[in-house]
């Protein structure tokens, strides 16, 4: 890997794999959401196959509320679903639901649920799960804290299978109490390049001013996750300056132009040009901008033997815009199986409802695109 480098056509490469990936208008609802309307979705969540043939889906039901005048103004994040199902593309069937109520604490009631991931460990299987919690902010930010609203964190949960997982026995996997980072959510977990358990996670700061991408590892022997870094990969310059959130790792396969060179990877990642959104000169050129709840999609590339460090791939644009409603692209998850690759997304739509989307390509499409 010292001294690698990728030329342009690599590059290339990588982004036309990701854009088949996540293609916008191959995209096939595979959850829908409650309503078909604003405010709206399913998704920020994952697929994995804990044994051939069999493929477990999950995500959080959000419907519609803002956090900004409390949460009791809806019910917002309100249940986190497990599915199953035969294939990657579905149908899937729901098999286990968790509501506020279940992930709450004696000491810390779930206010909202947020992102969540299943991963299959050589322990068993591992849901984690991120919630704003009904509890103060630190002391001196306590003026800053809006009425019913909370502190996000990421609990999880293992049991050798889907029917064993008890929220009883929910422990912290990672959260904050410092000002910049308070808010931590949105998990993304998988087998670190250097060894033991990676997790990602979102955070924000207690003004809401951005949202950034952490890293904890846990030990290959097991333990607790260990905090890395809040500052994974930097926020960009331009689409993505206020948020840059990573949702998704895959590996490239070794095939084509990439099977001489070293292992490496590709990262999905949310960005946004604001939190809040923001009037457009009527004379400017018209763009989705991105803003939280409706962000837009992103690419980023690393060598395995130097993770964590990564480099975008989308710098100026974004990668990914929904051809619908406000363009809002997110929360992409990959699974690659042994016929190809299955990517999932929230997708906008003209309603402006966030279903789970998907697309699968086939193990010959990928070959031919690295080739």
């Amino acid at each position: 890997m010292s001294g690698e480098r990728l030329n342009p056509q690599e590059k290339q490469a990588l982004l036309n794999l990701a854009k088949a990936l996540v293609d916008q208008q191959a995209a096939k609802v595979l959850v829908p959401p409650q309503e078909n309307a604003d405010g709206f979705w399913f998704g920020s969540g994952n697929l994995i196959e804990p044994e051939p043939g069999r493929f477990l889906l999950c995500g959080r039901y959000r419907n519609h509320g803002d956090s900004r005048t409390g949460t009791a103004a809806g019910t917002r994040g309100l249940e986190f679903a497990i599915f199953e199902a035969t294939s990657p593309e579905g149908p899937f069937t729901k098999i286990r639901s968790f509501t506020k109520q279940d992930l709450s604490q004696a000491d810390a009631p779930v206010v909202s649920i947020e992102g969540g991931k299943l991963f299959a460990g050589p322990g068993g299987l591992e849901l984690f799960v991120s919630t704003e919690k009904g509890i103060n902010y630190p002391n001196g930010l306590e003026s800053f804290q809006k009425p019913g609203t909370g502190v996000w964190s990421i609990d999880h949960i293992s049991a050798a299978g889907v029917a064993g997982l008890d929220p009883a026995t929910l422990t912290e996997a990672q959260s904050s109490r410092e000002g910049a980072t308070l808010h931590v959510k949105d998990p993304v977990v998988f087998e670190a390049p250097s060894g033991g358990t990676a997790l990602l996670f979102c955070s924000h700061p207690f003004s809401w001013a951005s949202s950034n991408t952490g890293l904890a590892v846990r030990p290959a022997g097991g333990g607790s996750f260990e905090l890395q870094t809040h500052g994974m990969i930097r926020r960009g310059a331009a689409w993505d300056v206020a948020c840059t959130r990573v949702t998704d790792r895959l590996p490239v396969p070794c095939v084509g132009r990439f099977a001489s060179l070293s292992p490496l990877s590709l990262y999905f990642y949310d960005g946004a040009e604001c939190l809040r959104s923001l009037d457009e000169n009527a004379s400017a050129a018209r763009r989705p901008r991105g803003y939280s709840c409706e962000e837009l999609g992103g690419l980023a590339w690393g060598w395995d033997a130097a993770f964590p460090r990564i480099e975008p791939l989308s710098v100026d644009f974004p990668l990914f815009i929904s051809p619908h409603g406000t363009g809002c692209s997110r929360y992409v998850s990959t699974l690659a199986t042994g016929g190809g690759i299955m990517a999932s997304w929230q997708q906008s739509q003209p309603d402006r409802s966030q279903p789970l989307v998907g697309n699968f390509a086939s193990s010959e499409t990928v070959a031919g695109l690295l080739d």
